[in-house]
């Protein structure tokens, strides 16, 4: 088995050898041979094999590299009965390497083992000469969520060396005992920017609801947008109704769109319907879509029935069809009782996202007067997915009876089949129809 790595100091591509991965991965994993060909490995491909992995909300998928369907897939399955003594030590030597690579793969078996046992060897490398050792160490102890550990950790917070600083708040933040939060709240004012933003985001984890005004200075002041952006996403995780004014003004003045996108989010996520108008001054006129997008987002977790048609007139009208999509989104799950015509206008969209989601919308309102506009875009649409939800949305409207039910007999689709039977026998659902899910949430 081999993976393609990409080295950074070379810019060459090159292939390195694996041990081939037995079937029962979790019982019979090569630690050594998984450390050697560690060595050399690129930092960036390095953490994708060491960390990979998404779980919708809140993740995201990495790339099908070789480095992540092979390493990262020894790694995700190392457990401790998988580790004899021999290799439990390697990994604890291999904390000291002077390859980033071999670290950070070595920090992360142990902490992926869940074993207790390393906690004990761990600790004392907390006190280590070397400042990578004492980093790894303490990232490792993070990953185990190693509670015993906190106060070590703790005085970390101190420590000369900025990676430790930083990894110490990670791990304190990833351990969740809310009594640290004073010291890791000092390190949001530290001079390195990194060490700022991982202890804004292990506050968001602890929801240190006392840091609030913490935060909002981060968010106002700080002079780098990524600490900025992880302080909107804290304030979101922590929930807060004190800070929705502060995320609105950022959402309208931050000169980084990475930090409206987050803010936006942040207010979606509080609910904060008292300052909806500023959700949507950013969905009419920010130049960015991400942002606009998370602003519809938010709008729809607000349900705040007086934007639906201002949402409408998005999805009628946006340049971008994740726009018009998450927008239409939004007016199904506000329902207002009636459906705009912007809405209706978008079952003739160019984009299958946008015309199913539009569906669904008016499946959700169930507006009796949009009927004849349902069955014409029914009869003249060609995506499987989109007529089934086309499908359900005349059904909730009230037409039972519609003749192009009948034409749909004849669809090669099962689902869209079962459903024609289903409205022509005047049965209801449980229908077989997709639903389209807003777009997940940014990450800090």
């Amino acid at each position: 088995m081999f993976v393609v790595a990409l080295s950074m100091r070379s810019g060459v591509v090159g292939v390195v050898p694996l041990p081939q991965a037995p079937a029962d991965a979790a019982q019979d994993v090569d630690v050594r041979g998984l450390l050697a060909a560690a060595r050399g490995v690129a930092p960036a491909l390095c953490v994708l094999a060491s960390d990979g992995a998404s779980s919708g909300w809140g993740g995201w998928d990495a790339p099908d590299l070789g480095v992540r369907a092979d390493v990262h897939r020894l790694v995700r399955d190392v457990r401790a009965a998988s580790l004899d003594r021999a290799d439990s030590q390697a990994l604890l030597d291999a904390l000291a390497s002077d390859d980033a690579c071999v670290r950070r793969i070595a920090g992360t078996l142990i902490g992926r083992s869940g074993d207790r046992a390393f906690v004990a060897s761990l600790t004392p490398k907390l006190a280590s000469s070397s400042a990578t050792e004492r980093a790894e160490a303490t990232r490792a102890l993070g990953l185990l969520g190693e509670k015993s550990a906190v106060q070590p950790v703790v005085r970390l917070l101190r420590d000369a060396a900025p990676a430790v600083r930083a990894n110490a708040a990670w791990a304190l933040g990833r351990i969740g005992d809310r009594a640290t939060a004073p010291g890791v709240a000092a390190l949001a004012r530290d001079q390195v920017a990194e060490v700022r933003g991982a202890a804004v985001v292990a506050l968001g984890h602890l929801e240190a609801a006392d840091n609030v005004e913490i935060l909002l200075e981060v968010l106002r002041h700080d002079d780098t947008a990524s600490v900025r952006r992880a302080a909107a996403w804290a304030l979101g995780q922590i929930g807060s109704q004190a800070a929705a004014q502060g995320l609105a003004t950022a959402l309208h003045a931050d000169k980084s769109s990475a930090v409206r996108e987050m803010c936006a989010w942040a207010l979606g996520e509080l609910e904060a319907r008292d300052v909806s108008d500023a959700l949507l001054a950013a969905l009419r006129s920010d130049d960015d879509p991400a942002v606009r997008e998370t602003s519809a987002w938010a709008l729809g977790q607000m349900e705040v029935k007086s934007t639906a048609d201002p949402l409408a007139a998005v999805v009628a009208a946006d340049k971008s069809p994740r726009v018009r999509a998450t927008a239409a989104w939004a007016v199904g799950q506000i329902n207002p009782g009636h459906a705009p015509k912007g809405l209706v206008a978008a079952l003739r969209d160019q984009d299958d996202d946008v015309r199913l989601r539009a569906a669904w919308a008016l499946s959700q309102i169930g507006d009796p007067d949009v009927a004849t506009d349902v069955a014409t875009a029914l009869r003249a649409e060609q995506r499987e997915r989109v007529r089934q939800a086309l499908v359900r949305a005349l059904l909730e409207s009230g037409d039972r009876s519609s003749d192009v039910f009948k034409d749909l007999l004849e669809s090669k689709d099962r689902d869209t089949r079962e459903m024609a039977v289903r409205a022509l026998a005047g049965r209801r659902g449980p229908w077989p129809w997709p639903w389209p899910q807003p777009r997940p949430r940014p990450n800090p």
